[in-house]
C-alpha cells in the first residue's frame, strides 16, 4: 500500500496493523437473508468447522467496502486510482478470487481504468499493477511456507479476515451464533465475536460460515454501537471447483518495471528492470552478499526499531519508532502530520488520528501507538512506553 511513498512505510506497522488486529479491510453492503432449515451448530462447533475447513480450491468475486471514518487526508484515504491496492482503505471495490491450495492463490482488484494482482505460485509472489505498468516480483526461501509481504497484511478475501479474527480469540472475546444467512447464493451460519472488554472500539465481528465447506463467505466488523458495519468482505459469486493452473502463472507484459524484491523486506529492493529484459539474480546476490558483510550492529538496532505490542487481544496497542526520514521537515509524511489534532498530556505531546475502529498517535519525540482503542488507552501507553 505504502509502496509508492517510502516515507510513509513506518505507518504500516501503525494504522495498518492496528487494522490488521481488529479485523482487516474491504466488502460490500449485501443483505444476508434467511437460508432456511439447517442443522443447528453452537459457536463451539462452527469454530472447529473454521479450523478444520480445507477445500481443494475454489474462485469466485469478493465485494468490498470500508469507511473507517478517517480524516480527509493526503496519502490516508488511498489512492485515487480505483484499481490500486491502496483504494482498499476507503469506498468500494470488486476483487476475483482465486484458490489452489495455501501455495497458489490469486487476487485481482478490478478498477475502472485498470487492475492490480497479488499472485502466489509456489515459491514466486508477484505484485502487479496495469495502470502503473510495474511489478514486484520476490522468490520464497525454501524455509518459509507463508507468501511474502509484498503489501501490508490486509486482509483481502473473508478466509483471510475470518483467519485475522480467530487469531484475538481469548478469554477476552464473546463469541455466540445469530442463525442463519444465505451469502452467493449458498446457506450459511453466522458466528459472532465481541470483546469483553469495553475499551475495545469494536463492538462486534459477524461472519457468515459456509454450511458444507466451513469457509467464510461474509465478514462485517461494527464499530462500538453503530448499527452498519465499517467493514464488510463478503463473496457475491463462489465455485468450489478447483481453477486451472493457468491463472496463478504471470509473465510481465512487454513494458513493464520489474522490481526484484528480498523476501520479507520490500522496503529494499534488490534490483530493477524491465521486462523483457536481463535476469537480475547475479545482481541480487551480490547485493546480499554486501548485507552480510555490513556491520553486526545494524542487526541489532533494526531488532530495537521493530514493532511491539503492549497487552493483548482487542485492545492490544503497536508500538514503533518513527524512522528519522519520516520526522523532517520536507518529508512527504510532514503536511499529512501537520493536519492532525494536536494533543497532549503527562505523556507528552504529538498528534492524534482517529477514525471509527481505531487510533493512532504521532508522539513529538518519534514514537507511533496504534490499535482498535480509544485514545485515553493510546495516551495511557504512552506514558509508560518509552
Amino acid at each position: 500500500m505504502f509502496a509508492s511513498r517510502p516515507a510513509l512505510r513506518w505507518f504500516a506497522p501503525a494504522a495498518v496493523l492496528a487494522l490488521v488486529l481488529l479485523v482487516g479491510t474491504a466488502g460490500t453492503l449485501f443483505r444476508a437473508n434467511a437460508a432456511g432449515a439447517l442443522p443447528e451448530r453452537t459457536a463451539a462447533q462452527l469454530l472447529v468447522d473454521l479450523q478444520k475447513a480445507d477445500p481443494d480450491g475454489f474462485s469466485g468475486t469478493v465485494s468490498q467496502q470500508a469507511d473507517l471514518g478517517l480524516p480527509q487526508l493526503p496519502g490516508i484515504g488511498g489512492s485515487d486510482d480505483s484499481s490500486d491496492l491502496s483504494s482498499l482503505v476507503s469506498g468500494s471495490h470488486t476483487l476475483k478470487v482465486w484458490y489452489d491450495g495455501p501455495e497458489r492463490s490469486r487476487i485481482a482488484l478490478l478498477g475502472t481504468l485498470g487492475e492490480s494482482d497479488l499472485i502466489r505460485d509456489g515459491k514466486d509472489v508477484w505484485v502487479w499493477s496495469s495502470t502503473s505498468r510495474t511489478a514486484t516480483h520476490t522468490v520464497l526461501p525454501a524455509s518459509k511456507s507463508a507468501p511474502a509481504k509484498a503489501v501490508p497484511d490486509l486482509p483481502r478475501t473473508p478466509q483471510e479476515a475470518a483467519d485475522q479474527a480467530l487469531k484475538a480469540l481469548d478469554p477476552s472475546t464473546k463469541v455466540t451464533t445469530d442463525g442463519t444467512a444465505s451469502v452467493a447464493g449458498r446457506a450459511a451460519y453466522q458466528l459472532i465475536l465481541a470483546p469483553r472488554d469495553a475499551s475495545s472500539l469494536v463492538g462486534q465481528v459477524r461472519l457468515a460460515i459456509d454450511s458444507e465447506q466451513h469457509i467464510p463467505l461474509q465478514v462485517q466488523v461494527f464499530a462500538k454501537g453503530a448499527g452498519t458495519p465499517a467493514i464488510q468482505v463478503g463473496f457475491t459469486q463462489i465455485s468450489f471447483a478447483k481453477p486451472s493452473a493457468e491463472h496463478f502463472r504471470f509473465a510481465p507484459p512487454p513494458g513493464t518495471k520489474v522490481t526484484e524484491g528480498k523476501a520479507g523486506d520490500e522496503a529494499h529492493p534488490r534490483a530493477d528492470r524491465t521486462a523483457p529484459g536481463e535476469d537480475s539474480h547475479a545482481r541480487g546476490d551480490q547485493q546480499n552478499a554486501r548485507e552480510q558483510g555490513a556491520d553486526k550492529g545494524t542487526g541489532a538496532k533494526a531488532a530495537a526499531d521493530r514493532p511491539s505490542v503492549v497487552g493483548k487481544g482487542w485492545t492490544a496497542v503497536v508500538t514503533a519508532k518513527m524512522p528519522t526520514e519520516a520526522r523532517h521537515a520536507d518529508s512527504e509524511f510532514r503536511p499529512i502530520l501537520d493536519r492532525l489534532p494536536r494533543v497532549s498530556g503527562t505523556w507528552g505531546s504529538g498528534r492524534l488520528l482517529s477514525g471509527a475502529l481505531f487510533s493512532v498517535l504521532v508522539t513529538d519525540d518519534g514514537r507511533v501507538l496504534a490499535g482498535a482503542v480509544s485514545p485515553q488507552r493510546l495516551y495511557s501507553v504512552a506514558g509508560t512506553a518509552r
